[in-house]
């Protein structure tokens, strides 16, 4: 995929080129593919959910939103991580309330964000970001480039406008912020520090 073919198609798209959206599918759904595949890998081995079915709606979901200023392929693929962890979310809270035991989501927290490979459900990661984005936003926006997204560190300093050296910083502060909560459980948790973690 060539970056460049990508943005230019994002900008055309972006000042009303219908045909921008159609010419830029083949070329972004390889990279949509392996984003998916990378959250499936996540959560448990008996999901409903394919990543072929997660990559078609989250691209119509993509191509429905009305007046979005696209400016870069980073952008692009941050907005389509938020978009993927959504519905997965939607999902499993739908399903744990079908079944109202036994049917969470679980996903596997391992080096991504500094914790000991384990088992999570899916919905207490998103309660816990949840409590974050009211803390700070950013970092929330972070993890979902870094984590469920697979951006690079300069590809999420692309798209927060930030440098690469912050990213760095507040990615160690927010992993060991998120660390700490979910494996505490509560709901009191503080948010992340401004210096370094213990």
């Amino acid at each position: 995929m060539v970056s460049a073919d990508v943005t230019g198609l994002l900008r055309a798209w972006s000042h009303g080129d219908a045909g921008a959206a159609e010419k830029l599918a083949p070329l972004v759904y390889d990279e949509l593919k392996r984003q998916a595949a990378r959250y499936m890998r996540r959560e448990r081995r008996d999901h409903t959910l394919r990543p072929t079915a997660l990559v078609h709606e989250a691209y119509l979901r993509l191509v429905g939103q009305e007046r979005v200023d696209w400016k870069s392929r980073a952008q692009f693929f941050g907005v389509a991580a938020q978009v993927m962890r959504r519905i997965l979310v939607d999902h499993a809270r739908q399903r744990a309330a079908a079944k109202r035991a036994g049917g969470w989501c679980r996903v596997s927290l391992g080096d991504d964000l500094g914790a000991p490979a384990r088992d999570l459900d899916l919905v207490e990661l998103e309660d816990a970001l949840r409590e974050l984005s009211a803390l700070d936003p950013e970092k929330v926006r972070m993890v979902e480039l870094r984590f469920f997204g697979g951006l690079s560190l300069d590809e999420t300093a692309e798209v927060l406008e930030v440098s690469p050296s912050t990213v760095t910083r507040e990615w160690r502060m927010t992993r060991a912020w998120l660390y700490r909560r979910l494996r505490r459980g509560s709901t009191g948790a503080t948010g992340p520090r401004t210096g370094p973690p213990a």
